[in-house]
């Protein structure tokens, strides 16, 4: 099996899977530019920093700020949400763009894997740093692609 590693939105074919990848879509009646937006729209608890958070300059300044947003400052279940609020996203963003999900089929059975060079606890739940790692949105998106299949 082949390996298919991902990781800057810039990179062909494959920087689609990555979230701040630059392309808007609709999800829970709100229009956003990139998945990461979505996905951190539904981090916090109050109004006003989900705001701040949307006007981040770039994508990447909005994942850094976001995940070093302080305890208080967060939805309290979101340790419990934020993997199928992940998943709820991939599946809006591929009903909504056939390119996303004609790349993700192309993939056939090989494995993804969010590859990112920075070794954190975040970058090791979503992805694999040097071999390690949980590779959440990878394994996201097999699950996608084996949905897509028997569609």
């Amino acid at each position: 099996m082949t390996e298919i590693r991902f990781y800057r939105s810039n990179e062909k074919p494959y920087g689609i899977f990555s979230n701040l990848y630059k392309r808007d879509f609709v999800f829970e009646r709100k229009t956003f530019p990139t998945r990461e937006h979505a996905y951190q729209y539904g981090k916090p608890s109050k109004q006003e920093v989900k705001d701040w958070l949307m006007n981040a300059p770039t994508p990447s300044i909005l994942a850094i700020t976001a995940h070093n947003l302080l305890t208080w400052d967060i939805v309290p279940n979101w340790s419990k949400i934020k993997v199928e609020r992940m998943k709820d996203i991939l599946r809006a963003f591929a009903d909504q763009h056939p390119d996303f999900v004609e790349i993700l089929l192309s993939t056939k059975d090989n494995r993804i894997i969010e590859s990112p060079t920075t070794d954190n606890a975040v970058n090791r739940f979503w992805g694999e740093v040097n071999g390690k790692g949980k590779n959440t949105l990878g394994t996201l998106l097999m699950e996608l692609r084996d949905e897509l299949k028997t569609r």
